[in-house]
C-alpha cells in the first residue's frame, strides 16, 4: 500500500530488533526490584489481556501515572515497559500500565472502550490527580480519554496532563497501509477514532512530545495535533521512534517532570 513505507520505523532505525528483548529484560528487573509494591495482572475486564500492573512508591502516592503501550494495536503488552515507571515512582507517584486485547481480535474502537475502562478501575486503587501518557497507538489511546463522551466526569476531571508521545493523532492516512487489513477501519470509523477531530475534552494541560529523528509522518502526525488542540509541543532531538521514551525512567528529565509537577 502507498504509505507502508511512511510508517514503517523499525526498517529506519539502527538495531531495531535489539529494542524489544532489551525493553522486556528491564522490565523484568525493574518488576522484581519492586518486591511487594509491584501489584501484577490487576483485572480491569473480563479478558485475559484486560489487566494492569501497578507500581507502587514508598509511602502515599502522590497521584498515578497511567502509561499506555504502543505498538500500532497490533503488539507488546504491559510486561515490556515497567522500567519506564521508575522516574515518576522517584517523585512519589504511582505508575499503572494496562495491557489490552490487539487487533485483528477486536477494533481500535474497542481497543480505546477498554482503555477506558482500565483508567476507570486505575482511578479508583489511586486517588489524587491523574497523568496519561502513551507511545505511538498509546498515544492516540491516552489522547482518547479526553473525550467526554468517553470517561466519567469524576475521572475525566482529575487528569490533570495527557502526554501522547509520537502519537497517530489521524487515523486516515492508515487507511492507505497494509496494516488495515487488520483494523479493518473504513473512512467514518477512522475519522471517529482520530484525536484531531474531538472537540468536546476535558480541560486537561496536554503535551505532545516526539523524537526529532522520527519518521516525517509521525512528525507530522505529532503537528496535527499540536494544531487541532493548541497543545504545547516538544521535539526531543536526537531521538527516534523506539528511543523517545527512555526519559521515562529518568527521575531527573524533562518528560518526568511534565508528569509530575
Amino acid at each position: 500500500m502507498e504509505l507502508d513505507d511512511a510508517y514503517a520505523n523499525g526498517a529506519y532505525i539502527e538495531n531495531a530488533e535489539a529494542y524489544p528483548p532489551r525493553w522486556a529484560a528491564s522490565a523484568e528487573d525493574f518488576r522484581n526490584s519492586l518486591h511487594e509494591r509491584a501489584r501484577l495482572d490487576i483485572p480491569y475486564g473480563e479478558g485475559a489481556r484486560q489487566r494492569f500492573d501497578l507500581f507502587l512508591p514508598e509511602g502515599t502516592p502522590k497521584g498515578v501515572f497511567v502509561f499506555v503501550h504502543g505498538g500500532y494495536w497490533l503488539a507488546f503488552d504491559k510486561s515490556s515497559w515497567s522500567h519506564l515507571a521508575r522516574g515518576a515512582i522517584a517523585h512519589g507517584w504511582a505508575v499503572a500500565m494496562p495491557s489490552y486485547d490487539l487487533c485483528p481480535d477486536v477494533r481500535i474502537a474497542d481497543i480505546t472502550r477498554q482503555i477506558t475502562a482500565a483508567v476507570t478501575r486505575i482511578a479508583a486503587e489511586v486517588d489524587g490527580p491523574i497523568a496519561l501518557a502513551g507511545h505511538s497507538a498509546g498515544g492516540h489511546l491516552v489522547a482518547r480519554m479526553l473525550d467526554k463522551a468517553l470517561l466519567p466526569a469524576e475521572v475525566g476531571e482529575r487528569i490533570k496532563t495527557v502526554i501522547p508521545i509520537s502519537p497517530l493523532a489521524d487515523l486516515r492516512p492508515l487507511l492507505r497501509t497494509s496494516m488495515n487489513q487488520k483494523f479493518r477501519m473504513d473512512s467514518a470509523a477512522a475519522i471517529a477514532e482520530s484525536p484531531v477531530d474531538m472537540t468536546d475534552r476535558y480541560p486537561a494541560e496536554v503535551t505532545v512530545w516526539v523524537g526529532g529523528e522520527e519518521r516525517p509522518a509521525f512528525l507530522d502526525q505529532a503537528i496535527w495535533l499540536v494544531e487541532a488542540w493548541e497543545a504545547d509541543h516538544v521535539i526531543a532531538f536526537g531521538k527516534h521512534h523506539f528511543n523517545v521514551i527512555d526519559q521515562l525512567g529518568d527521575p531527573e528529565s524533562d518528560l518526568v517532570a511534565l508528569i509530575v509537577n
